[in-house]
């Protein structure tokens, strides 16, 4: 199956409300494309540079790209990732979230990382300073944030760490969440996913 029907099979499955971002860390401009050529504008990259190289081309041909942060941003790349980025999906942490209370961000939005797992090889503010930190973000460092995104354990049933996030979310009266990948995407939308970030689904095995 190409990946216009692919595309056009999960756009189907997931009904209304539910965005579809194409995952594309890995892929060049030619495999991207398709997606571009048949209407898609919303892209998640994970490298800041990859992101400027790959992307800026592509922005001035469909200047309506909507290109989020989806992996880990340092700060010391805080100002390109400005510049590429519409969205940074991955704050999480403090020092990050002041360093774009600083910034002129432009209309920008963000969303809160939680690493539901507790997993140290992983980004995301852990869940038991979650609340706190949300707070801070909307509060103190009066960030737009859109709501959260999480990337559940890969050995771990998805659910409860779906359910927790959107519980989360709840709480703090946000409605965005970015839960779901290419294999539990379906599971996602069922627990309330607003967003789903798929990649191997649409182009097939990452390259290295």
């Amino acid at each position: 199956m190409d990946i216009i029907a692919k595309y056009q099979e999960i756009k189907a499955s997931l009904g209304q409300g539910v965005r579809l971002m194409a995952v594309t860390k890995n892929h060049t401009a030619e495999e991207i494309r398709p997606l571009l050529e048949a209407g898609h504008r919303l892209f998640g990259e994970n490298r800041v540079f990859e992101a400027i190289e790959k992307w800026q081309p592509l922005k001035e041909e469909y200047p309506d790209i909507e290109l989020h942060m989806i992996g880990s941003l340092q700060s010391n790349k805080l100002k390109e990732a400005l510049g590429i980025f519409s969205a940074i999906d991955s704050v999480d942490r403090e020092s990050l979230a002041q360093k774009l209370s600083l910034e002129d961000i432009g209309g920008k939005s963000f969303l809160i990382e939680v690493n539901t797992g507790s997993e140290p090889q992983k980004g995301g503010i852990m869940p038991e300073e979650a609340d706190d930190f949300i707070n801070k973000c909307l509060y103190e460092y009066k960030l737009p944030i859109k709501g959260l995104m999480c990337v559940p354990p890969a050995d771990e049933e998805a659910s409860p760490h779906f359910a927790f996030l959107k519980t989360l979310a709840k709480r703090h009266g946000l409605k965005e969440l970015s839960m779901g990948m290419s294999g539990d995407y379906l599971l996602a939308v069922q627990q309330g996913s607003t967003c789903v970030r798929l990649g191997t689904v649409l182009f097939g095995p990452r390259k290295s």
